[in-house]
C-alpha cells in the first residue's frame, strides 16, 4: 500500500467529544474517534449524533480518522422558512 492510499469507511456519529470530534461506530461494528474535515468546517457542517457519515482513515492508525461527507437524512432540513428583518443597517 502506498502512504497516500486511505481506507474510506462508513459509520453513524454515536458521541460528541471536546474538540470538534466524535466517536463513530462504523458498519463493521468498530468504534473510533473522527474529527471533521477542513472543508466541512469551513462551510459550517453540522453533525450530531445519529448522522451517517463517511471516514477516511490511514492503514496506519485504525483508531482514528476524518469525517469527509454526512448524508442527507429526511427531515434533517431547514425548520422552516428563515425571518427576514425589513430594517436592515
Amino acid at each position: 500500500m502506498a502512504k497516500e492510499e486511505l481506507l474510506t469507511m462508513e459509520g453513524q456519529i454515536d458521541e460528541i467529544l471536546p474538540d470538534g470530534r466524535f466517536g463513530v461506530m462504523l458498519d463493521n461494528e468498530h468504534r473510533i474517534i473522527a474529527y471533521t474535515a477542513g472543508k466541512m468546517r469551513k462551510y459550517r457542517i453540522r453533525t450530531v449524533v445519529g448522522d451517517r457519515v463517511h471516514v477516511e482513515m490511514t492503514p496506519y492508525d485504525l483508531s482514528k480518522g476524518r469525517i469527509v461527507f454526512r448524508e442527507k437524512t429526511p427531515g434533517s432540513g431547514p425548520s422552516g422558512p428563515k425571518r427576514r428583518s425589513t430594517y436592515r443597517r
